[in-house]
């Protein structure tokens, strides 16, 4: 009598293509770039607003202008400068997701499922699911800085040039070359401390705030993974993205504004330290969140906006919910 071996354990399911490292790359990439172009006016009046008032800047001769309010100021930039000026920097801005955003994702989500891992019942805790989104915000953002530093100065342009100052940079291209001229590679990096600190608390809010609020919708309710749980989860991670993000976002902006000697050093702030310091000691703690509410109202959308079309672009596909 033949006796046919024992059943070995059984075969692993193949993972669907939608759910690979660059499908999920290039999915998040386009998410966020539709996000970005449908908001981004209110990313140029948070970073004009967060200028404005700039009291160490002043006491170095460096004017940005009266502080007019986030209303005021974006009315006044279609109205002075052109309604197209709204959009000044959405190329680099663009760039910047391309690296930014894919890489924060597929981090976010290597991390969770093949690194820390979720507990025997499925349940993924809120204190890994904080470090996860912390690391990869950091991590995506650190490899973006470029971008995001030829982004901010290119924002300015339009003030300058109302203020009658000789323009700095005309281009992403030209933004480059001036920056690697003056300072080298390292230039390119300036202002990388805050805007890592930003994205890790962004995104420590963000993703954090998504995957457990959502989580504790489908697990706490009747409702189901559509597109109504998106929107209630989207609109959590935002508010709480926006709260902790906008003190390193004054001070990331704040730094990469600020003019630099021929060594690439600032002539107002020293470190990311000192810009924080100086904000509080001239402007109270309520300096640091300056643009607050052009941030939170940035988020909301661009959160919302995100996730909907992220998760969307994904069941198109076939993959699995975030």
């Amino acid at each position: 009598m033949v006796h046919s071996p024992p059943p070995g354990p059984p075969a692993a399911k193949p993972r669907h293509y939608a759910d690979s490292f660059w499908c999920t790359y290039i999915v998040s990439v386009v998410a966020a770039s539709i996000a970005e172009v449908l908001t981004y006016p209110l990313d140029l009046t948070k970073t004009r607003l967060q200028i404005q008032g700039e009291k160490a800047a002043a006491q170095h001769g460096i004017s940005s202008g009266p502080y007019r309010g986030m209303i005021k100021t974006a009315l006044g930039i279609a109205k002075e400068e052109g309604t197209l000026e709204l959009w000044r920097g959405i190329t680099p801005a663009i760039y910047r997701h391309v690296i930014y955003s894919g890489i924060r994702i597929v981090t976010y989500e290597r991390l969770r499922d093949d690194v820390a891992g979720k507990d025997p019942d499925g349940y993924f805790p809120i204190w890994k699911s904080a470090i996860c989104g912390a690391t990869a915000g950091a991590i995506a953002q650190f490899a973006a800085s470029p971008t995001d530093l030829i982004k901010v100065q290119i924002q300015m342009e339009g003030k300058r040039r109302l203020l009658g100052k000789k323009p700095r940079v005309h281009s992403a291209g030209h933004a480059f070359q001036q920056i690697m001229a003056q300072g080298g590679v390292r230039a390119l990096w300036k202002g990388s401390i805050p805007n890592v600190q930003r994205a890790a608390l962004v995104n420590l809010g963000d993703l954090t705030t998504y995957d457990s609020a959502k989580r504790f919708i489908l697990t706490h309710t009747t409702l189901t993974d559509n597109h109504f749980t998106h929107i209630l989860a989207s609109a959590c991670a935002g508010l709480v993205a926006a709260t902790m993000g906008t003190p390193a976002d004054v001070v990331k902006t704040r730094i990469m504004h600020q003019p630099t000697d021929a060594l690439g050093n600032g002539l107002v702030y020293k470190s990311s330290i000192d810009c924080l310091i100086k904000t509080i000691e001239n402007e109270g703690v309520f300096g640091l969140y300056k643009g607050f509410l052009p941030v939170w109202i940035r988020m909301a959308p661009w959160s919302l906006t995100f996730w909907l079309s992220f998760e969307q672009i994904r069941s198109f596909l076939g993959a699995s919910g975030f």
